[in-house]
Protein backbone atom coordinates (compact mmCIF):
# COMPACT_ATOMS: atom_id res chain seq x y z
CA UNK A 1 0.00 0.00 0.00
CA UNK A 2 1.18 3.16 -0.50
CA UNK A 3 0.36 7.02 0.50
CA UNK A 4 2.45 10.23 -1.07
CA UNK A 5 4.29 7.49 -3.42
CA UNK A 6 6.06 5.82 -0.51
CA UNK A 7 5.64 2.15 -0.19
CA UNK A 8 4.90 1.92 4.30
CA UNK A 9 6.71 -1.52 4.33
CA UNK A 10 10.09 0.35 2.91
CA UNK A 11 9.84 2.10 7.00
CA UNK A 12 8.78 -0.79 8.82
CA UNK A 13 11.76 -2.51 7.22
CA UNK A 14 14.23 0.82 8.07
CA UNK A 15 12.93 1.50 11.44
CA UNK A 16 13.14 -2.85 12.47
CA UNK A 17 16.49 -2.20 11.41
CA UNK A 18 17.48 0.33 13.59
CA UNK A 19 15.62 -1.25 16.28
CA UNK A 20 18.15 -4.73 15.65
CA UNK A 21 21.34 -2.46 15.39
CA UNK A 22 20.70 -0.80 18.71
CA UNK A 23 20.56 -4.30 20.29
CA UNK A 24 23.02 -5.60 18.81
CA UNK A 25 25.14 -2.66 19.97
CA UNK A 26 23.35 -3.04 23.40
CA UNK A 27 24.60 -6.56 23.67
CA UNK A 28 28.20 -5.68 22.86
CA UNK A 29 28.18 -2.74 25.21
CA UNK A 30 27.02 -5.06 28.30
CA UNK A 31 29.20 -7.04 27.82
CA UNK A 32 32.27 -6.79 30.43
CA UNK A 33 34.85 -5.83 28.43
CA UNK A 34 33.18 -2.97 27.35
CA UNK A 35 32.81 -1.14 30.30
CA UNK A 36 34.70 -0.57 33.38
CA UNK A 37 31.83 0.65 35.57
CA UNK A 38 28.50 -1.60 36.43
CA UNK A 39 25.77 -1.28 33.25
CA UNK A 40 22.63 -2.80 33.29
CA UNK A 41 21.02 -3.77 29.62
CA UNK A 42 18.08 -0.95 29.58
CA UNK A 43 21.33 1.48 29.95
CA UNK A 44 23.51 -0.39 27.36
CA UNK A 45 20.59 -0.60 25.04
CA UNK A 46 20.01 3.38 25.70
CA UNK A 47 23.41 4.37 25.18
CA UNK A 48 23.63 1.83 22.04
CA UNK A 49 20.25 3.68 20.60
CA UNK A 50 21.87 7.19 21.39
CA UNK A 51 24.66 6.40 19.42
CA UNK A 52 22.73 4.57 16.17
CA UNK A 53 20.40 7.63 16.52
CA UNK A 54 22.84 9.97 16.78
CA UNK A 55 21.66 12.10 19.52
CA UNK A 56 24.17 12.06 22.26
CA UNK A 57 22.35 11.77 25.12
CA UNK A 58 24.03 9.69 28.30
CA UNK A 59 23.10 7.72 31.13
CA UNK A 60 27.20 6.50 31.11
CA UNK A 61 30.11 8.87 30.91
CA UNK A 62 31.52 7.29 27.41
CA UNK A 63 34.98 8.88 28.91
CA UNK A 64 34.94 7.25 31.88
CA UNK A 65 32.62 4.14 31.85
CA UNK A 66 33.80 2.88 28.99
CA UNK A 67 36.24 1.08 27.83
CA UNK A 68 38.59 1.58 24.77
CA UNK A 69 36.62 -1.12 23.05
CA UNK A 70 33.37 0.30 24.15
CA UNK A 71 34.54 3.86 23.10
CA UNK A 72 35.23 2.07 19.34
CA UNK A 73 31.27 0.53 19.32
CA UNK A 74 29.70 3.63 20.24
CA UNK A 75 31.73 5.54 17.55
CA UNK A 76 31.11 2.63 15.16
CA UNK A 77 27.23 2.80 15.92
CA UNK A 78 27.64 6.45 14.98
CA UNK A 79 28.94 6.22 11.96
CA UNK A 80 26.26 3.54 11.01
CA UNK A 81 23.61 5.79 11.78
CA UNK A 82 24.88 8.98 9.93
CA UNK A 83 25.44 6.92 6.55
CA UNK A 84 22.51 4.63 7.30
CA UNK A 85 22.55 0.49 7.82
CA UNK A 86 21.28 0.17 4.24
CA UNK A 87 24.47 2.39 3.24
CA UNK A 88 27.18 0.48 5.31
CA UNK A 89 25.35 -2.79 3.59
CA UNK A 90 25.74 -1.60 -0.03
CA UNK A 91 29.09 -0.01 1.32
CA UNK A 92 30.05 -3.76 1.29
CA UNK A 93 28.54 -5.06 -1.63
CA UNK A 94 30.11 -2.18 -4.06
CA UNK A 95 33.34 -3.50 -2.50
CA UNK A 96 33.04 -7.02 -3.55
CA UNK A 97 31.02 -6.43 -6.93
CA UNK A 98 27.82 -7.70 -6.44
CA UNK A 99 24.66 -6.62 -8.19
CA UNK A 100 21.66 -4.94 -5.70
CA UNK A 101 18.18 -5.52 -5.79
CA UNK A 102 15.20 -3.12 -6.08
CA UNK A 103 13.87 -3.51 -2.73
CA UNK A 104 17.64 -2.84 -1.69
CA UNK A 105 17.86 0.05 -3.69
CA UNK A 106 14.62 1.50 -2.13
CA UNK A 107 15.47 1.30 1.08
CA UNK A 108 18.95 3.39 0.35
CA UNK A 109 17.07 5.90 -1.82
CA UNK A 110 14.79 6.51 1.62
CA UNK A 111 16.95 6.18 3.98
CA UNK A 112 19.18 9.13 1.80
CA UNK A 113 16.07 10.97 1.22
CA UNK A 114 17.39 10.80 -2.62
CA UNK A 115 14.52 11.93 -4.80
CA UNK A 116 14.96 9.60 -7.57
CA UNK A 117 16.29 5.99 -8.24
CA UNK A 118 18.00 7.43 -11.16
CA UNK A 119 21.65 7.97 -10.56
CA UNK A 120 21.11 6.55 -7.11
CA UNK A 121 24.41 4.74 -6.85
CA UNK A 122 26.60 7.43 -8.13
CA UNK A 123 25.24 9.60 -6.40
CA UNK A 124 25.70 7.99 -3.18
CA UNK A 125 29.59 7.31 -3.83
CA UNK A 126 30.02 10.63 -4.29
CA UNK A 127 28.17 10.78 -0.64
CA UNK A 128 30.82 7.96 0.27
CA UNK A 129 34.03 10.22 -0.92
CA UNK A 130 32.09 13.26 1.03
CA UNK A 131 31.59 11.65 4.11
CA UNK A 132 35.04 9.99 4.77
CA UNK A 133 36.50 13.23 2.88
CA UNK A 134 35.17 15.73 5.74
CA UNK A 135 35.45 13.37 8.65
CA UNK A 136 39.59 12.94 7.56
CA UNK A 137 40.14 16.71 7.62
CA UNK A 138 38.44 17.26 10.66
CA UNK A 139 40.31 14.60 12.36
CA UNK A 140 43.57 15.90 11.35
CA UNK A 141 42.34 19.19 12.46
CA UNK A 142 41.49 18.35 15.74
CA UNK A 143 44.63 15.87 15.79
CA UNK A 144 46.61 19.33 15.55
CA UNK A 145 45.04 20.95 18.04
CA UNK A 146 44.96 18.05 20.97
CA UNK A 147 48.20 17.07 19.89
CA UNK A 148 49.44 20.59 21.66
CA UNK A 149 48.22 19.28 25.06
CA UNK A 150 48.33 15.57 24.79
CA UNK A 151 50.75 12.31 23.46
CA UNK A 152 49.93 11.96 19.35
CA UNK A 153 48.65 8.45 20.14
CA UNK A 154 45.87 10.22 22.24
CA UNK A 155 45.49 13.32 20.52
CA UNK A 156 45.06 10.98 17.67
CA UNK A 157 41.87 8.72 18.86
CA UNK A 158 40.37 12.12 20.39
CA UNK A 159 40.44 13.81 16.95
CA UNK A 160 38.95 11.17 15.23
CA UNK A 161 36.47 10.53 17.70
CA UNK A 162 35.61 13.96 17.94
CA UNK A 163 35.41 14.52 14.00
CA UNK A 164 33.10 11.37 12.88
CA UNK A 165 30.76 12.29 16.58
CA UNK A 166 30.41 16.25 15.23
CA UNK A 167 30.25 15.42 11.57
CA UNK A 168 27.55 12.87 12.09
CA UNK A 169 25.80 15.44 14.82
CA UNK A 170 25.76 12.92 17.35
CA UNK A 171 27.47 14.99 20.26
CA UNK A 172 28.96 11.76 22.60
CA UNK A 173 32.56 13.11 23.71
CA UNK A 174 35.30 11.02 25.52
CA UNK A 175 36.46 14.02 27.28
CA UNK A 176 34.72 13.60 30.95
CA UNK A 177 33.43 17.06 31.27
CA UNK A 178 32.61 17.11 27.47
CA UNK A 179 33.94 20.01 25.77
CA UNK A 180 33.79 22.57 28.86
CA UNK A 181 37.51 22.98 28.65
CA UNK A 182 37.54 24.33 25.62
CA UNK A 183 35.20 27.28 25.75
CA UNK A 184 37.16 29.70 24.74
CA UNK A 185 39.13 27.73 22.16
CA UNK A 186 38.76 29.53 18.81
CA UNK A 187 40.02 26.31 16.88
CA UNK A 188 37.94 23.63 18.61
CA UNK A 189 34.65 26.06 18.11
CA UNK A 190 35.10 26.26 14.98
CA UNK A 191 36.23 22.95 13.48
CA UNK A 192 33.19 21.42 15.80
CA UNK A 193 30.82 23.83 14.55
CA UNK A 194 31.93 23.76 10.79
CA UNK A 195 31.76 19.57 10.94
CA UNK A 196 28.01 20.23 12.91
CA UNK A 197 26.97 22.34 10.21
CA UNK A 198 28.50 20.14 7.14
CA UNK A 199 26.81 17.40 8.32
CA UNK A 200 23.50 18.90 8.60
CA UNK A 201 23.17 20.55 5.48
CA UNK A 202 22.31 17.00 4.10
CA UNK A 203 24.50 14.66 1.77
CA UNK A 204 22.25 15.71 -1.44
CA UNK A 205 22.86 19.90 -0.53
CA UNK A 206 26.52 19.12 0.12
CA UNK A 207 27.33 17.30 -3.07
CA UNK A 208 25.32 19.67 -5.44
CA UNK A 209 26.98 22.65 -3.36
CA UNK A 210 30.41 21.21 -4.13
CA UNK A 211 29.48 20.39 -7.53
CA UNK A 212 28.04 23.88 -8.33
CA UNK A 213 31.36 26.00 -6.72
CA UNK A 214 33.69 23.58 -8.91
CA UNK A 215 32.17 23.38 -12.60
CA UNK A 216 28.51 25.65 -12.35
CA UNK A 217 26.96 23.71 -14.67
CA UNK A 218 23.95 23.84 -13.10
CA UNK A 219 21.45 26.14 -11.01
CA UNK A 220 20.95 24.89 -7.88
CA UNK A 221 18.11 23.12 -6.78
CA UNK A 222 14.98 24.54 -5.00
CA UNK A 223 15.36 21.92 -2.05
CA UNK A 224 19.61 23.59 -1.52
CA UNK A 225 18.06 27.21 -1.86
CA UNK A 226 15.16 26.85 0.80
CA UNK A 227 18.15 24.76 2.96
CA UNK A 228 20.99 27.50 2.94
CA UNK A 229 18.47 30.12 3.21
CA UNK A 230 17.00 28.99 5.66
CA UNK A 231 20.03 27.38 7.55
CA UNK A 232 21.52 30.42 7.54
CA UNK A 233 19.13 32.51 8.99
CA UNK A 234 18.27 30.15 11.95
CA UNK A 235 22.29 30.14 12.79
CA UNK A 236 22.35 34.13 12.86
CA UNK A 237 18.66 33.97 14.81
CA UNK A 238 19.75 31.94 17.16
CA UNK A 239 23.09 32.66 18.24
CA UNK A 240 21.29 36.15 18.72
CA UNK A 241 18.53 35.03 20.85
CA UNK A 242 21.30 33.23 23.45
CA UNK A 243 23.46 36.62 23.20
CA UNK A 244 20.89 38.71 24.13
CA UNK A 245 19.68 36.14 26.87
CA UNK A 246 22.56 35.01 28.43
CA UNK A 247 24.46 38.43 27.95
CA UNK A 248 24.33 39.16 31.38
CA UNK A 249 24.12 35.75 33.31
CA UNK A 250 27.10 35.29 35.42
CA UNK A 251 26.45 31.54 35.44
CA UNK A 252 26.81 31.37 31.74
CA UNK A 253 28.65 34.06 29.10
CA UNK A 254 28.07 36.84 31.61
CA UNK A 255 31.54 37.36 32.86
CA UNK A 256 33.08 36.51 29.15
CA UNK A 257 34.63 38.95 26.70
CA UNK A 258 32.18 40.53 23.74
CA UNK A 259 33.91 38.30 21.50
CA UNK A 260 34.17 35.22 24.08
CA UNK A 261 29.93 35.80 24.31
CA UNK A 262 29.68 35.52 20.38
CA UNK A 263 31.43 32.79 19.86
CA UNK A 264 30.06 30.89 23.00
CA UNK A 265 26.38 32.20 21.75
CA UNK A 266 27.40 30.72 18.02
CA UNK A 267 28.22 27.46 19.86
CA UNK A 268 25.27 26.79 21.40
CA UNK A 269 23.30 27.71 18.45
CA UNK A 270 24.44 25.60 16.16
CA UNK A 271 24.36 22.82 18.77
CA UNK A 272 20.43 23.85 19.33
CA UNK A 273 20.34 23.29 15.85
CA UNK A 274 21.58 19.70 15.28
CA UNK A 275 24.43 18.54 17.38
CA UNK A 276 24.71 17.90 21.45
CA UNK A 277 28.41 19.17 22.37
CA UNK A 278 28.02 21.71 25.08
CA UNK A 279 30.86 24.29 26.17
CA UNK A 280 28.92 25.59 29.10
CA UNK A 281 27.07 24.02 31.78
CA UNK A 282 23.28 23.93 30.15
CA UNK A 283 21.80 23.73 33.47
CA UNK A 284 22.46 27.14 34.16
CA UNK A 285 20.44 28.97 31.18
CA UNK A 286 18.05 31.22 31.39
CA UNK A 287 14.36 29.37 31.18
CA UNK A 288 13.97 31.67 27.81
CA UNK A 289 17.07 30.49 26.51
CA UNK A 290 15.89 26.49 27.25
CA UNK A 291 12.37 27.41 25.85
CA UNK A 292 13.88 28.87 22.63
CA UNK A 293 16.56 25.82 21.75
CA UNK A 294 13.71 23.64 22.33
CA UNK A 295 11.99 25.30 19.35
CA UNK A 296 15.07 25.05 17.25
CA UNK A 297 15.90 21.42 18.26
CA UNK A 298 12.25 20.52 17.14
CA UNK A 299 13.09 22.34 13.82
CA UNK A 300 16.01 20.83 13.00
CA UNK A 301 18.32 20.14 10.30
CA UNK A 302 17.98 19.16 6.55
CA UNK A 303 16.37 16.19 5.21
CA UNK A 304 19.09 13.35 4.13
CA UNK A 305 21.60 14.43 6.38
CA UNK A 306 22.51 13.52 10.53
CA UNK A 307 20.16 15.99 11.36
CA UNK A 308 17.13 15.69 13.06
CA UNK A 309 13.57 17.56 13.96
CA UNK A 310 11.22 18.58 11.63
CA UNK A 311 13.76 19.65 9.22
CA UNK A 312 14.16 22.96 7.95
CA UNK A 313 12.19 22.48 4.53
CA UNK A 314 9.40 21.70 6.43
CA UNK A 315 8.92 24.75 8.52
CA UNK A 316 9.69 26.96 5.36
CA UNK A 317 6.99 24.64 3.52
CA UNK A 318 4.42 25.90 6.62
CA UNK A 319 5.52 29.54 6.69
CA UNK A 320 5.35 29.94 2.57
CA UNK A 321 1.90 28.62 2.49
CA UNK A 322 0.50 30.77 5.45
CA UNK A 323 1.97 33.81 3.57
CA UNK A 324 0.31 32.55 0.11
CA UNK A 325 -2.92 31.19 1.39
CA UNK A 326 -3.78 35.20 2.35
CA UNK A 327 -2.75 36.34 -1.16
CA UNK A 328 -3.90 34.23 -4.13
CA UNK A 329 -3.31 30.65 -2.76
CA UNK A 330 -0.30 29.38 -5.04
CA UNK A 331 2.52 28.58 -2.61
CA UNK A 332 6.08 29.62 -4.51
CA UNK A 333 9.63 30.81 -4.05
CA UNK A 334 12.35 30.74 -6.26
CA UNK A 335 10.03 30.87 -8.99
CA UNK A 336 8.72 27.72 -8.32
CA UNK A 337 5.90 26.60 -6.96
CA UNK A 338 5.17 24.02 -4.12
CA UNK A 339 3.02 20.96 -4.94
CA UNK A 340 -0.10 20.63 -2.76
CA UNK A 341 1.33 16.77 -1.61
CA UNK A 342 4.31 18.37 -0.25
CA UNK A 343 2.31 20.59 1.80
CA UNK A 344 0.42 18.38 3.23
CA UNK A 345 2.77 16.09 4.20
CA UNK A 346 4.95 19.22 5.82
CA UNK A 347 0.99 19.33 7.61
CA UNK A 348 1.46 15.74 9.11
CA UNK A 349 4.83 16.19 10.21
CA UNK A 350 4.12 19.49 11.94
CA UNK A 351 0.78 18.52 13.51
CA UNK A 352 2.60 14.46 14.14
CA UNK A 353 5.71 16.44 15.62
CA UNK A 354 3.60 18.81 18.50
CA UNK A 355 1.22 15.58 19.40
CA UNK A 356 4.20 13.51 19.73
CA UNK A 357 6.09 15.70 21.77
CA UNK A 358 3.50 17.10 23.64
CA UNK A 359 2.45 13.38 24.92
CA UNK A 360 5.92 12.93 26.17
CA UNK A 361 6.20 15.57 27.47
CA UNK A 362 2.93 14.82 29.52
CA UNK A 363 3.97 11.39 30.35
CA UNK A 364 7.40 12.51 31.66
CA UNK A 365 5.81 14.97 33.95
CA UNK A 366 3.81 12.40 35.45
CA UNK A 367 6.66 9.95 35.83
CA UNK A 368 9.72 12.82 36.94
CA UNK A 369 7.52 15.44 38.57
CA UNK A 370 10.55 16.74 40.94
CA UNK A 371 12.26 18.08 37.93
CA UNK A 372 11.28 21.02 36.32
CA UNK A 373 9.15 20.98 33.23
CA UNK A 374 10.84 23.40 30.53
CA UNK A 375 14.05 20.90 31.60
CA UNK A 376 11.77 17.92 30.77
CA UNK A 377 10.76 19.46 27.43
CA UNK A 378 14.00 20.96 26.97
CA UNK A 379 14.97 16.70 27.34
CA UNK A 380 11.75 15.72 24.97
CA UNK A 381 12.97 17.96 22.52
CA UNK A 382 16.58 16.90 22.16
CA UNK A 383 15.67 13.75 22.18
CA UNK A 384 12.91 13.80 19.20
CA UNK A 385 15.40 16.08 16.94
CA UNK A 386 18.26 13.45 17.65
CA UNK A 387 20.16 16.54 19.26
CA UNK A 388 21.52 15.15 22.61
CA UNK A 389 22.17 18.51 24.45
CA UNK A 390 21.14 18.28 28.06
CA UNK A 391 20.47 20.25 30.64
CA UNK A 392 22.51 17.67 32.62
CA UNK A 393 21.62 15.51 35.84
CA UNK A 394 24.21 18.03 38.19
CA UNK A 395 27.30 15.93 37.08
CA UNK A 396 29.02 15.19 33.40
CA UNK A 397 25.41 13.46 32.54
CA UNK A 398 22.57 13.84 30.79
CA UNK A 399 19.50 15.03 32.66
CA UNK A 400 18.13 11.20 31.75
CA UNK A 401 20.30 9.87 34.00
CA UNK A 402 17.97 10.14 36.57
CA UNK A 403 15.14 9.30 34.94
CA UNK A 404 13.24 5.88 36.13
CA UNK A 405 13.57 3.25 33.74
CA UNK A 406 9.55 3.70 31.91
CA UNK A 407 10.90 7.26 31.43
CA UNK A 408 14.29 5.78 30.18
CA UNK A 409 12.33 3.56 27.41
CA UNK A 410 10.02 6.78 26.59
CA UNK A 411 13.66 8.76 25.63
CA UNK A 412 14.57 5.49 23.55
CA UNK A 413 11.65 5.71 21.56
CA UNK A 414 12.05 9.14 20.87
CA UNK A 415 15.31 9.03 19.64
CA UNK A 416 14.32 5.89 17.21
CA UNK A 417 11.52 7.88 15.66
CA UNK A 418 13.45 10.71 15.59
CA UNK A 419 16.32 9.14 13.01
CA UNK A 420 13.87 7.51 10.15
CA UNK A 421 11.66 11.13 10.91
CA UNK A 422 8.37 11.21 12.28
CA UNK A 423 6.41 11.11 9.00
CA UNK A 424 8.05 7.82 8.49
CA UNK A 425 7.24 6.20 11.81
CA UNK A 426 3.49 7.37 11.87
CA UNK A 427 3.50 5.62 8.46
CA UNK A 428 5.54 2.37 9.81
CA UNK A 429 3.37 2.44 12.29
CA UNK A 430 -0.60 2.79 11.80
CA UNK A 431 -2.17 0.83 9.56
CA UNK A 432 -3.52 2.51 6.37
CA UNK A 433 -7.17 2.30 5.85
CA UNK A 434 -9.25 0.62 3.32
CA UNK A 435 -9.69 3.22 0.17
CA UNK A 436 -13.06 4.95 1.01
CA UNK A 437 -15.34 5.84 -2.78
CA UNK A 438 -17.98 7.53 -0.80
CA UNK A 439 -18.68 11.12 -1.17
CA UNK A 440 -19.69 13.05 1.54
CA UNK A 441 -20.90 16.45 1.45
CA UNK A 442 -19.33 19.43 2.87
CA UNK A 443 -19.74 21.00 6.35
CA UNK A 444 -18.93 24.33 7.30
CA UNK A 445 -16.87 24.60 10.37
CA UNK A 446 -15.89 28.18 12.25
CA UNK A 447 -12.59 29.16 12.96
Amino acid sequence: MKQFGLDRRTFKILLAGYIIIALFGALLLHSSWAHTTPIDFLDAFFTSTSAVSMTGLTVKNTAVDFTLAGQIIILALVQIGGLGYMGIGLFVYILIRKKVGFSARNLLKESLFYPSMDGLFKFFKKVLLFIFTIELIGAILLTMRFALEMNFKKALWFGIFHSISAFNNSGFTIFEHGLIAYKHDIAINLIITSLIILGGLGYFVLVELYFFQRKKLQNLSLHTKMVVVASIFLILSSTLIIFAFEYSNPQTIGHFSFFDKILSSYFIAINYRTAGFNTLDMGHLHDASLFFGSLFMVIGGAPGGTAGGMKVTTVMVLLLYAYWSIRDGRVRIFGHEIPRETISKAFIIAVGSAVYIVIAVILLSLLESKFDFIALLFETSSAFATVGISVGNGGTLSLCALFSDPSKVIIIIMMLSGRIGVFAFLLSVFKQDKAIHLKFPEGKVNL
